[in-house]
């Protein structure tokens, strides 16, 4: 698991892409995601998984109960990733195709509490 921080957002991304192509490789990155995700509760959060091809939308859906912690603890929780149907993803997870689109969602979302939206 790959960890980049910066000011505003931590972004997490999966060490080696291939891994993730599999089903047993996508369990171990989750599962060891949720082991850490107590360290990442009071920060936004980018899940990278660009350049995955063929990422199945029922493997981002796992996600789905984290973000929603994770936003009604005030943070951002953003999903970076290609070749979904994005129009089938619930309004509890927020993912996106490209990692400007998650940093642009999440600057917004930063205002919107600053100003009480």
């Amino acid at each position: 698991m790959k960890i980049h921080k910066t000011d505003s957002y931590y972004s997490i991304a999966p060490s080696d892409k291939k891994l993730l192509s599999d089903d047993s490789g996508f369990t171990f990155f989750f599962n060891e995601f949720v082991k850490k995700i107590t360290n990442f509760k009071n920060i936004n959060l980018i899940l990278d998984f660009s350049g995955i091809i063929n990422l199945d939308l029922n493997k981002i859906l796992l996600f789905s109960q984290i973000s929603e912690s994770h936003r009604k603890n005030k943070r951002s929780f953003v999903v970076v990733c290609q070749d979904i149907a994005f129009d089938q993803v619930p309004d509890e997870l927020i993912a996106v195709p490209t990692f400007k689109e998650a940093e642009d969602i999440i600057e917004i979302e930063d205002i919107e509490r600053d100003l009480g939206i």
